[in-house]
């Protein structure tokens, strides 16, 4: 049973920055898109970014591309979220979650696509 865990969440300015990492454990397929997600109160869980395992392969959803990087240390079965540029409207709990795959293209990224889910963690921005 793949297990993932995130961390790294707090309360940051606005145009601050903060790292999520989602760290996995009890893989059962070889390859896999991890993609990071996030819900505000109120609205629906979007996807904002993923990455695909054995190529790093990555996808951004137009609301942080430029402003965001995402990145995978297989060694460590860890995926990063650098989050810079924060804004108030980034405010939500960030889920990672995971599906395997066999191709790289990870861009249709809606939550009811993975399987597996962390508990997700706060990232609240401040103005």
């Amino acid at each position: 049973q793949l297990q993932l865990v995130e961390s790294g969440g707090g309360l940051v300015q606005s145009g601050g920055s903060l790292r999520l990492s989602c760290a996995a454990s009890g893989f059962t397929s070889v390859y896999y898109a991890i993609g990071w997600f996030r819900q505000a109160p109120g609205k629906e869980r979007e996807g904002v970014s993923c990455i695909y395992s054995r190529d790093g392969s990555t996808y951004y959803a137009d609301s942080v591309k430029g402003r965001w990087t995402i990145s995978r240390d297989n060694a460590k079965n860890t995926v990063y979220l650098q989050m810079n540029s924060l804004k108030p409207e980034d405010t939500a709990v960030y889920y990672c979650a995971a599906r395997p795959q066999v191709v790289s293209d990870c861009s249709v990224l809606l939550p009811p696509r993975y399987r597996y889910w962390g508990q997700g963690t706060q990232v609240t921005v401040s103005s």
